[in-house]
């Protein structure tokens, strides 16, 4: 994390006064919305009092409580990882209907047991200034929430219907941007907000955005589709064009959308900071450095409306905030929607047929680059996901991505799918029905076991040696037959590259690139490089947006300027590029091409079957 409520100094804690002001402030917004959510039970309210300070203010009052109330902070949410948010919360406290203070008594590091009633008001504090789509933010620009990052819950109350009112002094041009139900209320100089929901389930699958952004409606698409975007330098007329072509081509793909309707949050800042996109019931939330990246995370973003939401595995139900829940099914509920996200690009026109081929060759180069590929199946590294925010987890010698080789198996059983069935039937028609079968009749299938059935069903052949050898196995992926089934060849070159001598790891959700090994005797050691530093600059550019590239732009020998963080001070080092031969994929059209494969071809990049 890059920060928590423990590195705020104390003294920029608001004062009591200002607090309780801030609590006034929001028990009026309160009341105002309250008239607009009688059926809520459960409610919250959440003032931003000097948001500099980065503390939102929470209130939550339960009704109908006999003798006392437990209650508990998620432990995770908007990734598989466990984040610990009640390491954020500052001075929890409880009083009665008459303000008297209640006993409070923590019993593990995210729950309480607060004894009275019959109605409780619990008050605290919790920190958060994190960019990205995974976290929350609070700052003078903007308060962006992931609700279940800054409310706890009831564990035994979580159906009841839940209600949330945000009270604010700030700017009168902040609006309140989320896909859940919302109310609006002005009073004097101020402007309160409110949304509701039918469970704090149903509460927290809604970020909300509050601050300064541009918005829009996508033309010609119903259910209505809304954008907001908090930052600048971005192409307005290039985002709608792109995400219009998005949502069209994949609402029609699954046979008509699943919401009334649909709200797009983007932070895009060049920065590099906050990347990354995190899917929701009715929306999205997506980081991004700029317009095209926006658009591609968001091919990704918008397909999990049904692959995870509601195409979902069992082993994900029911929720539990407070433990990590264990599941096979990421590389497809991950890495197939990666393979819609490539096919949405192409079959809209974002992409042409080489920049698509591009990406097919970069994903088995990823996964050819990993050594672990030969030790850990897929379904493996989706259970391992919990371990992802350990950086030695995430090298090539100890893991795989279930976004990379779910992408590239699904892509291959597409094609296998095609040539067992003479192009009639695809991977199309395996989505299909997953949402027919199970997502619209409220079942959630049963990880490998029920896509394997699926696609079998579709195709009527056997699967099951793929699904052996290629999901639950580590066998090498059967790139070269089964390319050649779509007319397409795998063409395999060894060069020198330039080596930079040392690995890095990115912290979860943020832009903190640290290394993470040196290589013996490189350059990069000789030079004074250690384990552990982080990188600020590379050749006077951010590290984060110019790691990657730095090897594919430059050649052995070439100079790298490094600036990077040790302890309290900054360092430049310089060195030279070292070599290393790998090898390079590319994927290209056969020539002689029969005409079979010239249709699987086709069928892949136009979304077509005969």
């Amino acid at each position: 994390m890059n920060s928590d409520a423990r590195e705020a100094p104390h003294s920029s804690s608001p004062s009591k006064r200002t607090v309780f002001a801030a609590r006034l402030l929001a028990m009026v917004a309160f009341v105002l919305f309250y008239s607009n959510a009688v059926t809520a039970t459960i409610n919250y309210s959440i003032a931003f009092v000097h948001p500099e300070n980065h503390r939102f203010q929470v209130t939550m009052t339960i009704p109908d409580v006999h003798d006392g109330v437990t209650i508990q902070m998620p432990a995770w949410n908007a990734t598989y990882q466990i984040r610990d948010f009640a390491s954020r919360i500052e001075n929890l406290q409880a009083v009665d209907i008459d303000v008297k203070r209640l006993p409070v008594k923590k019993v593990d590091k995210q729950t309480w047991v607060i004894s009275g009633g019959p109605q409780v008001e619990v008050s605290y504090e919790i920190f958060w200034d994190e960019p990205g789509p995974f976290a929350s933010q609070l700052n003078s620009t903007h308060a962006f929430m992931n609700l279940a990052e800054i409310l706890a819950y009831v564990p035994d109350r979580r159906n009841e219907a839940v209600s949330v009112s945000f009270g604010t002094a700030t700017s009168q041009r902040w609006k309140l941007i989320t896909a859940l139900a919302s109310y609006v209320s002005s009073r004097g100089a101020n402007r309160f907000y409110g949304v509701s929901e039918s469970s704090y389930d149903a509460l927290v699958d809604g970020p909300v955005e509050l601050g300064e952004v541009e918005s829009f409606e996508l033309p010609g698409i119903e259910p209505k589709v809304f954008v907001s975007v908090h930052g600048e330098n971005y192409n307005k007329h290039e985002l709608e064009e792109g995400l219009t072509k998005i949502v069209r081509y994949e609402t029609e793909l699954m046979g008509g959308a699943p919401y009334d309707h649909y709200q797009f949050i983007f932070h895009i800042d060049s920065s590099g900071a906050g990347g990354g996109g995190m899917e929701h019931a009715n929306s999205t939330a997506i980081g991004a450095t700029s317009t095209e990246a926006a658009i591609t995370i968001a091919a990704h973003e918008f397909f999990h409306l049904w692959n995870v939401k509601r195409i979902r595995p069992q082993s994900l139900e029911p929720i539990d905030y407070a433990k990590e829940m264990y599941t096979r099914s990421l590389w497809f509920a991950e890495g197939v929607t990666s393979t819609y996200a490539a096919y949405a690009e192409v079959r809209t026109g974002l992409w042409n047929a080489n920049q698509f081929y591009e990406d097919l060759a970069n994903q088995i180069q990823e996964l050819q680059e990993r050594p672990a590929r030969k030790w850990q199946s897929v379904e493996e590294s989706s259970l391992n996901a919990w371990l992802e925010k350990y950086p030695q987890y995430n090298q090539p010698d100890y893991s795989i991505s279930y976004y990379n080789k779910g992408q590239l198996d699904g892509f291959l059983l597409d094609v296998l799918i095609r040539d067992a069935t003479d192009n009639h039937k695809s991977l199309d028609d395996v989505m299909r029905s997953l949402n027919e079968n199970f997502a619209k009749k409220g079942r959630f299938y049963n990880d490998s076991a029920d896509i394997e059935a699926t696609a079998e069903n579709i195709a009527g052949v056997s699967f099951k040696d793929f699904f052996t050898k290629y999901v639950a196995g580590t066998d090498e992926l059967p790139y070269t037959d089964t390319l050649a089934k779509a007319g397409l060849q795998l063409i395999t070159t060894e060069s020198s590259r330039a080596d930079l001598g040392f690995e890095t790891a990115r912290a979860f959700a943020g832009s903190q690139i640290t290394v993470s090994s040196v290589s013996s005797r490189s350059p990069a050691e000789k030079a004074g490089l250690h384990e552990g530093d982080i990188l600020i600059t590379l050749d006077g550019q951010p590290a984060i947006r110019a790691l990657f590239a730095w090897p594919q732009e430059h050649r052995p020998g070439d100079t790298v300027k490094l600036r990077v963080r040790r302890k309290n001070s900054e360092i430049d080092l310089s060195f030279a590029a070292g070599s290393t031969i790998v090898q390079e994929f590319r994927v290209a059209p056969m020539r002689d091409a029969t005409e079979k494969q010239r249709r699987i071809r086709e069928g892949l990049l136009q979304g077509k079957t005969n």
